[in-house]
Order: C-alpha cells, then sequence, then structure tokens
C-alpha cells in the first residue's frame, strides 16, 4: 500500500511539473478552435454539467461549500469525463444507449432532488423509498412547484442532448484498451479524491460534522454532501451508503460508554409528578397545522382549548430524516428521534426493544392503549411499528374498507365512524376505564386545491360547480384545518357525554410545520424562515381541572414524552430517554437539530457561531454543543445497538 501511495505522489509530482511547463496564454488563444472541433463531447459534457451546477448554486444558501469550490466540481468532471472517454470509445449505438440512459437518470435525480428540497429544505436520500407509496399519490401535485430556473435548465440540457445525438458519429467502433483504461483511471481517481478532503475526526468531538471528510464518510447530511460533492457522487454514494455499506459492528468500547450512560438513573420528581395520575390520556397529533392556523377566527374550538391548558409557547417539531410526520410519532413513543449519524428512517426500527417506550409503561399499570388515524397499517410499517411500540393495535378507517369515497380523510370521520368511537373512548372495556388513544388527524394535509384533495371534498356542490369561485391555497389551507378543528369539537363533545370529560387529558401538537404551502410569504408573516426556527409549532396540555399557564422554555417532540410519564407517575428512569420532562424547575430549555445547529430560547447556534439572538462566550457554546453531541451519540448508539434488548438480556441473566 505503501508502495503504491509513492507511486501515486511521484505521478502527481511529474504531472505539476508539466502544467507549470504550459504556456496557459497559446493553450486560452487556441481553447476555442478546440472546443468547435470537439463540439459533441462539449455538448455532451455541458448537457449533464448544467443539472448539477444549477442545482449547487440555487441551494448555495445551505453554506458548506461554494459552487465554485474544487472539491464538487472534481468529483462532476470526473464522472462526466469518464462517461465522455467510454461513448467515444464505444460502438455508435452502444454509445448513444449509455449516454441516453446516463441522462435520463440523471434528468430524474434532477427532478427529484430539486422539488424534494423545495418541499423539505433537505435533498432526497433512497432511504425514504420505504415510504414512497404515501407519497406517490402526490406527485404531479410537486410537479406544479418546479421553479422558473428549473425549467430554463431544463431547455437548455434538452437543447444541448438534441444537439449531442445530432452529432453522433456513426462510424465509431469499439476501443476495448482504452474503455477498460479509462475505467481504472475512474477507479483510481475516485478512491484518491476523498483524500484531498485532508484527514477525519475520530474522536468525538461535537464539531465532528464540520469536517468534511467526516461529512463524506457517514453521509448523513444530505445538504452538506450535495454540496460538497455534486449530484453524480452523491446518488452514487447515497445509494451505496444506504443499501450496501456494512453497518459497523457494535465494539466493547461503545457498550460500555452507553452501560455508563444509563447507570446513572436517579428518581425523579417534582411539584407536577402524579399531577393526572389515573386520569385518561388522548393525544392529538395534528397534520401541517402551524401556527398561523391557530387561531380563534380559524380554529376556534382548537384556541379555546389551549387557553385553558399548560402551553409551551417555544416548541418545536423539528424534521429529521425522512418521513416527517412518522418521526413525530416515533419520537413521542420511544423518547429517541432518527438517527443523525447514520441512514435509517424512524420506520426501519421496528424489531428494536422499546420496553421503556410511553405505551408499554402505560400498559404495566394497566392503561388500553390504541393509535388512530385515517391511513392503512402498512404506510410507514404503522402496523407492525405500533406493536413493537405497545399498542394494543393500530386503526386506520382506510383498511375498514367500508367507505367507498374517500372521505375517510376528512378529519370528522375519526369519530363520526361507530367503530372508531367505541375504541377511542374504550366503549369496549368497561371494566377497564382507563385508556391511552393517540390519534393522528390527516385532513390538513396537501393538496391545498378546489379541484382535489380534502379542499375540494369540503366545499359544497355550489361552489365546485362555480367557476368565479377559486379559493387561493391559504384559503383552502383553512377550510381543511377548520375540519380538524370540528374533529376537536367533537372530541369534547364526545368526552362530555360520555361522562369523561374530567378525567381525561388532552394533549395537543403539530407533527411538523406547514412546509407542503406553495407560498412561502405566508410563512415569513409568522415565522424565522430563514433558520431552523421555522419548525416552530404549537404544544399544549389541556384537562378541565388546571390552572392555564404558559410555559416558556423552549421544548421539542422530544419533551412530551417524558413530561407526560411525570404528569402521570411512569417518569422512574429519566435517562433512559434524549428528551426531559418540560415542567422540571432543573430543565434549561432547548432543542438541536439535524445539523447539529441549536436554540435555547435566547440564541440561535450554527457552525460554532451565533446566528440569531443574544451573544454568548466561547465556553457556554462549547459546553451546550458538547452536550447535544453526547445526546446525539447516545440516540444513535442506542437504536444502532438495539441497546434495551441487550440491557433487557442482561437483566434476566443476572435474575
Amino acid at each position: 500500500m505503501k508502495y503504491l501511495i509513492n507511486k501515486i505522489q511521484n505521478y502527481f509530482t511529474k504531472l505539476f511539473k508539466k502544467i507549470k511547463k504550459i504556456n496557459f496564454k497559446e493553450v486560452i488563444k487556441n481553447i476555442i478552435p478546440f472546443l468547435i472541433k470537439n463540439k459533441f463531447y462539449v455538448f455532451m459534457f455541458m448537457s449533464l454539467y448544467i443539472l448539477d451546477l444549477s442545482t449547487r448554486i440555487m441551494t448555495n444558501s445551505i453554506g458548506f461549500v461554494h459552487f465554485l469550490n474544487p472539491y464538487p466540481n472534481m468529483f462532476t468532471t470526473l464522472y462526466l469525463l469518464t462517461l465522455v472517454f467510454l461513448v467515444k470509445n464505444l460502438k455508435n449505438v452502444y454509445g448513444k444507449l449509455l449516454y441516453g440512459l446516463f441522462y435520463a437518470f440523471s434528468f430524474v435525480m434532477f427532478l427529484v432532488h430539486n422539488l424534494y428540497y423545495i418541499y423539505f429544505k433537505v435533498f432526497f436520500d433512497f432511504s425514504v423509498l420505504t415510504a414512497a407509496s404515501e407519497g406517490s399519490s402526490y406527485l404531479l401535485d410537486t410537479l406544479k412547484d418546479i421553479k422558473f430556473w428549473m425549467y430554463i435548465v431544463i431547455i437548455i440540457s434538452i437543447v444541448l442532448v438534441f444537439l449531442t445525438y445530432k452529432n453522433f458519429n456513426k462510424n465509431r467502433t469499439n476501443n476495448k484498451k482504452i474503455i477498460l483504461k479509462t475505467l481504472i483511471v475512474f477507479i483510481i481517481v475516485h478512491l484518491i479524491l476523498p483524500f484531498t478532503f485532508g484527514g477525519a475526526t475520530t474522536s468525538l468531538e461535537w464539531n465532528a460534522w464540520k469536517n468534511k471528510r467526516n461529512v463524506y464518510n457517514t453521509f448523513n447530511d444530505n445538504n452538506k454532501c450535495m454540496e460538497l460533492v455534486g449530484m453524480f457522487e452523491y446518488n452514487v454514494r447515497n445509494f451505496y451508503v444506504t443499501y450496501f455499506k456494512k453497518t459497523e459492528e457494535e465494539s466493547d468500547e461503545v457498550l460500555s460508554k452507553l452501560d455508563a450512560i444509563f447507570e446513572s438513573n436517579v428518581e425523579h420528581q417534582n411539584q407536577y409528578t402524579g399531577m393526572f395520575e389515573g386520569k385518561n390520556l388522548i393525544f392529538l397529533q395534528l397534520e401541517s397545522i402551524d401556527t398561523f392556523l391557530t387561531t380563534e377566527e380559524i380554529m376556534p374550538n382548537l384556541a379555546s382549548l389551549r387557553s385553558q391548558s399548560i402551553n409551551f409557547t417555544d416548541h418545536y417539531s423539528f424534521v429529521n430524516g425522512g418521513g416527517s410526520t412518522f418521526n413525530s410519532e416515533f419520537m413521542i413513543n420511544t423518547g429517541y428521534a432518527t438517527p443523525y449519524t447514520y441512514n435509517q428512517n424512524a420506520y426501519t426500527f421496528s424489531k428494536n426493544n422499546f420496553d421503556y417506550s410511553l405505551p408499554n409503561l402505560f400498559k404495566k399499570v394497566g392503561y388500553t392503549v390504541n393509535a388512530f388515524h385515517m391511513n392503512s397499517s402498512e404506510y410507514y410499517s404503522r402496523g407492525v411499528n405500533y406493536k413493537n411500540f405497545g399498542y394494543d393495535s393500530y386503526n386506520g378507517l382506510k383498511d375498514l374498507k367500508t367507505y367507498t369515497d374517500k372521505s375517510y380523510e376528512l378529519d370528522t370521520e375519526l369519530l363520526k365512524n361507530e367503530e372508531f368511537n367505541s375504541k377511542i373512548f374504550n366503549v369496549e372495556n368497561p371494566l377497564n376505564s382507563h385508556f391511552v388513544s393517540y390519534i393522528i388527524s390527516y385532513t390538513a394535509h396537501t393538496p391545498f386545491s378546489k379541484d382535489k384533495g380534502t379542499c375540494n371534498m369540503l366545499l359544497t356542490e355550489e361552489q365546485r360547480e362555480d367557476e368565479n369561485f377559486n379559493p387561493t391555497e391559504f384559503e383552502c389551507m383553512k377550510i381543511q384545518a377548520k375540519e380538524t378543528d370540528d374533529m376537536i369539537g367533537l372530541l369534547i363533545e364526545n368526552l362530555k357525554e360520555k361522562n369523561l370529560y374530567d378525567d381525561t387529558v388532552i394533549i395537543v401538537y403539530a407533527d411538523h410545520y406547514a412546509y407542503t404551502l406553495t407560498d412561502k410569504s405566508i410563512l415569513e408573516l409568522t415565522k424565522d424562515t430563514s433558520t431552523n426556527l421555522i419548525n416552530h409549532t404549537d404544544c399544549f396540555i389541556w384537562a378541565s381541572d388546571i390552572e392555564p399557564q404558559e410555559v416558556t422554555k423552549t421544548t421539542s417532540q422530544l419533551n412530551i414524552m417524558p413530561t407526560i410519564l411525570n404528569l402521570f407517575n411512569l417518569y422512574v428512569k429519566p435517562n433512559y430517554y434524549i428528551g426531559e420532562d418540560a415542567l422540571d424547575p432543573n430543565y434549561l430549555g432547548y432543542v438541536f437539530f439535524s445539523d447539529y445547529s441549536w436554540w435555547d430560547g435566547k440564541r440561535y447556534v450554527a457552525l460554532g457561531d451565533v446566528i440569531k439572538g443574544l451573544p454568548a462566550t466561547e465556553e457556554y457554546i462549547t459546553e451546550m454543543s458538547n452536550k447535544i453531541n453526547d445526546l446525539i451519540y447516545k440516540n444513535d448508539e442506542v437504536l444502532k445497538t438495539n441497546y434495551f434488548k441487550k440491557l433487557k438480556n442482561k437483566e434476566t441473566n443476572d435474575n
């Protein structure tokens, strides 16, 4: 290996000496005639290069690597020059086929990456394909969001494709020697390029994600990776990491660290411990219900409920990984988030042990626990996941197969449906009156259009047929949010009718902010859209007999489970979770995001710098960043090693 490295170094040393001898004035003088002479290859190269470059230019606000930086351009040039040399030395028919297939795939990925980024502010990841069936029905709706600059790029690229095919040499034959040499050069250069990033940070440091080699090796930050290596290497590397990269074997060192972390549990008590002990609990996870919708005008039932609640005013339902809705479900039920440092979605942990999940802890004290949604159990593998979480059942209106239309997408149907109504309020188990019902709404899901989706269903026949009635996207969203609010109204009515009003606690929160809105100006009116603080949403806990109060400490989905467990006196192992009890006086208040940025209610810190809010000392930033890094390490290693299964086996053997 050392011999090979020396050979490579000698080769590049000689190469650089030759480059120094080049008369660049003469090169520049002859470059235009050279390009004209080789226009076929120029057209081929540029038809693909423009797809990559435009993607990186239009998303350069990520700010990790500039689009003119050599790193991504070296990778892209390597791929495209390899393609050019292969096509040049293949028989005409094979050359056309290779170029056509490469271009078709690249064009599709260009659309996918950019549309996905428009919606999620993150580039597409192959790991989200396991949830593709749920998003496929909205594919055509996303195409309407193609930006003007994308149309320009598409037109230019297609024109270049046409010119490429028009200039194909019909007399070309296969040159096997050149083809083999081209592939060998590609492999060697591809192996060398990552070394140009420098060495990786191997120690557990909070800012390891800044290291370009770390970013490339783990390939867990989609946006940084796209900027670092360009679209072509991104596609290949992401595919490899998702499907072929071997999972690191758990080391004794990792398990020892986790053992040390979990041995430090202490009993948790505060003034709120057991406040709701013995009461029923209903979760309302509201699809896309952003803060600008939760007004008395648009959602009066929700606003009224919030005014009588423990209201967490600085709450964040942050998007982390693919499938933002299920990510919230995973955090609420397990106390853990989608992995930060490797590509695995939350819904892929259906075989992990979650003995300390929220439903399992309630079941241990005799509660009936069930989940309810409109969609079938196959989406996000909710059927197997909810069973693994500890729920008695996951119930999807669609699975009933009793609906002849799509009215099962209306949130009020969750309560109007007799079978669901009976299960939600535990009517089937009169001897066991205590229950937890986890309700996931849907109606406020995209699209927001008069002609399709739930907005169309909620309009009157007269409104649908009126050509002069054209509600805006926001007006449709308000109509859809009103349906969700009507469901909340029905819920309160049912609690009163069934004499459960004074014995039930309701926690309300959004699964994510309204990122599917095409008109982003609506968000800009009420949110900080320049940072991850755009994830700000509502969260509150209602009970008929509590004194309303506002909690201003920063919270996220990771705080909900510990807070609820303490309120019901089930929170006996605080350190078994990532978040903390938000009502505990010792809780500082903070949220951290997938790019390691964080907000403590006073300052937003990204890349080690205060981007917004009050200044902070370097010591404080380092202390908080290290704390967050430790939590991310704990989060990811617990999931990767299935630590609670090992802990259970260890406890069984000890007994």
